[in-house]
């Protein structure tokens, strides 16, 4: 009821605005002899009339904007009241929350009104001298309350397309009108609902696509606080400049990088909607609030995109507002260099001190080794680090029992949050379930897949601490795993990943290679750039399709596909990630790519130590293993890891489908049989030993 109350208590002090407007508009109908003729034919009466009009309106609009009165003392005793209960009455928090002025909050209340109660909409038809008119329009809303011309100019730019209500879409326009003045306006969905009362959320009423607000906390990133940001940006708000290019961020970072700008610029920042095919709207926006127009740029790129930047292209020689381009790599359109003054600058990544102190900022509770480690590990734009904060601290408050701030756990589950499930058409996401514990390998290459570990944790510091990152023109650790089908290579990549905490994205190869000319290098970019977004490991499976050796030029194709490779060997080198690659072959990988790998691991087949592991392995401890089961011949087949687990679950089923208690050795026998069809291998009674006769038995039915 408090909101209900609430608009009775506004709309008693606009009824009185609306009797002075009548009154008006009688008093001027009442200085017509024959005012039965306007409609129809304007006289010499009325031109005298309307010529005293004007003038008396243009000698007053320099005056100066009378001050709002003060609030009825029922408007102040019903906040008070609903604040003792709180709430918040709806027309504050729309206030609140867009900054209307008390004018805007009464011209929202007067477009309201003929929902209520349709009166009101010849009162609006008779105050405008017009029956036609009978919504509310812009004219009668500047000419109720507005004693003086210049407070109805106020008023009328306040109510124009780029004012509060309209920007925010709590007003909207309704139908067109020949002038502005004229134009009718109605409610925006759900706000006559919000209103009363009857829906509780402001922002699902109100929203400005252009608005880019300032993110908390308001940090800006070291990295981007350097000198030549900051002169970029004092230059753009003087207007020494008009067109300034930011290049080089991944696509998170670069909000931060608009703002760092339009901070040094003294200026807000507002963004061009991508979805937009006309920028002049967004283009006046900017104008209007003395604001700094951003466009990201890397889909503009994109022929799905050309009519947009077509568009940008052809507004902004016409304007001076400033703007911000931002992208991973330059658009540098002739056309906006020579009608705009444009200086650019390449945007540096942070260096590791500058993360560490952008997480410090984010988590300001975690101690220093627990931040370290976190700037170590993974290189995260402002907006992630902003949201890892946001869940860590959820999750915080989710566990009750435990501290109010994140801890070190939750920390680490909001990043797997944030960064993790970014799956695309070129890579498949795969969370680390299996832990070094499940990895069977001979001490030299187990060894080695520690060092991999180790060495993508450290290399990090190294390259930024110790400098040599710079001297070795490499990124991260590139580890090749070679050796045959189902020795653990792949289980090995995942072992890693999970060692490190990270995700494991795998390169769906079908996805990537393309018949198409360019399509492949398109594919292998894009799954490099989800890799480096996620901070995910790169897992090139079965890796010889796509970094098979270059060969002579004999046919068109053949160029293209040396292309294709020349391109991997530039991208593998500039990526800052772990990525892995496995291969059956080694031989089939072009020594180009064999020299860039820092670990190169070979992956035998299994000994009889390694299988007798293996099979221990193979069989849950939940699963109802037979006594009997000899893994001493077991272990003397010559089978692979991956091998020895197939067989291990062709013999549970086996044994379910036979209705058994338990997997006993017929069982494991059938499905080494089975594995060994599938491998188009032939095993012979002798390599069973004892078991032999168990054979018979293994294809029967």
């Amino acid at each position: 009821m408090n909101a209900a109350e609430h608009l009775r208590i506004r709309l008693e002090v606009l009824h009185q605005a609306l009797r002075d407007a009548v009154d008006h508009q009688t008093r001027a109908a009442a200085m017509l002899t024959r005012p039965d003729l306007t409609p129809f034919c304007v006289t010499d009466e009325q031109v005298g009339a309307l010529l005293g009009q004007v003038d008396a309106f243009t000698a007053a609009m320099a005056e100066p904007v009378p001050r709002p009165g003060p609030e009825p003392e029922a408007e102040r005793n019903l906040r008070r009241e609903a604040a003792a209960q709180g709430v918040t009455l709806p027309l504050d928090a729309l206030a609140a929350r867009f900054g209307l002025t008390r004018a805007d909050q009464d011209a929202l209340v007067l477009v309201a009104a003929p929902e209520l109660d349709r009166a009101y909409e010849r009162i609006y038809a008779y105050i405008v001298d017009n029956l036609n008119r009978r919504l509310p329009c812009v004219e009668l809303l500047v000419t109720v309350g507005a004693t003086t011309p210049a407070a109805r100019l106020t008023r009328r730019r306040a109510l124009g397309p780029h004012g509060p209500l309209r920007r925010f879409g709590l007003l909207r326009a309704y139908g067109e009108a020949p002038v502005e003045l004229a134009q009718e306006l109605v409610l925006g969905p759900g706000v006559f609902a919000f209103l009363l009362g009857w829906s509780g959320d402001a922002g699902l009423v109100g929203h400005d696509p252009g608005e880019v607000t300032w993110p908390e906390p308001q940090v800006i990133p070291p990295h981007l606080s350097t000198d030549r940001l900051t002169r970029l940006g004092r230059a753009l708000g003087a207007g020494d400049i008009d067109l300034a290019g930011l290049w080089g961020s991944p696509p998170g970072g670069q909000l931060d990088a608009a703002q760092a700008l339009a901070h040094a610029a003294g200026r807000p920042l507002r963004a061009l909607p991508l979805d937009e095919d006309d920028p002049v709207s967004a283009v006046q926006a900017a104008g209007v609030l003395d604001a700094v127009l951003w466009i990201p740029t890397d889909d503009l790129h994109d022929e799905r995109h050309r009519r947009l930047a077509d568009a940008v292209c052809a507004t902004l020689p016409r304007s001076r507002v400033p703007v911000c381009l931002t992208g991973f790599r330059p658009w540098r359109p002739e056309g906006l260099l020579t009608a705009r003054a444009y200086a650019e600058l390449t945007v540096p990544a942070p260096a590791l001190h500058d993360r560490r102190a952008m997480w410090s900022a984010a988590l300001p509770q975690m101690n220093g080794d627990v931040l370290e480690d976190l700037a170590v590990r993974y290189r995260m734009t402002g907006g992630e680090l902003r949201a890892v904060a946001s869940v860590a601290g959820a999750k915080a408050r989710l566990a009750g029992d435990g501290p109010p701030e994140p801890v070190a756990d939750h920390v680490k589950s909001a990043i797997a949050t944030v960064t993790r499930g970014r799956n695309g058409s070129a890579v498949r996401s795969i969370v680390p379930r299996r832990t070094i514990d499940d990895l069977v390998l001979p001490d030299g290459q187990l060894r080695q897949i520690l060092e991999i570990a180790s060495a993508a944790r450290a290399w990090p510091r190294i390259a930024e601490s110790w400098g040599f990152g710079g001297r070795s023109g490499q990124g991260g650790v590139k580890a090749l795993f070679t050796g045959e089908p189902g020795t653990g290579k792949t289980m090995s990549a995942e072992i890693v990943t999970g060692m490190l905490g990270l995700e494991l994205l795998k390169v769906d190869l079908a996805q990537v290679v393309s018949k198409w000319v360019g399509e492949t290098e398109k594919n292998i970019e894009l799954a490099f750039r989800q890799a480096e977004e996620s901070h995910a490991v790169l897992l090139f499976d079965e890796a010889d399709a796509l970094f098979g050796k270059r060969g002579e030029v004999r046919h068109g194709t053949d160029r293209y596909a040396n292309l294709e490779v020349g391109y991997l060997l530039q991208r593998l080198e500039a990526s800052d990630g772990l990525v892995i690659l496995t291969s059956n072959l080694k031989e089939n990988i072009d020594p180009a790519f064999t020299r860039r790998f820092h670990f190169v691991v070979h992956f035998p087949r299994p000994g009889a130590p390694e299988r007798r592991r293996l099979w221990r392995l193979a069989f849950p401890a939940e699963a109802p293993l037979d006594t009997g089961v000899d893994l001493d011949a077991l272990c003397r087949l010559d089978m692979t890891g991956a091998g020895i687990a197939a067989a291990a679950r062709t013999a549970a089923l086996a044994a379910a489908d036979s209705g058994g208690d338990a997997i006993g050795m017929r069982h494991v026998v059938r499905g080494v049989a089975r594995q060994f069809q599938r491998e188009a291998r032939l095993l012979r009674p002798v390599e069973l030993g004892p078991h032999a006769h168990l054979l018979d038995d293994a294809f029967q039915g």
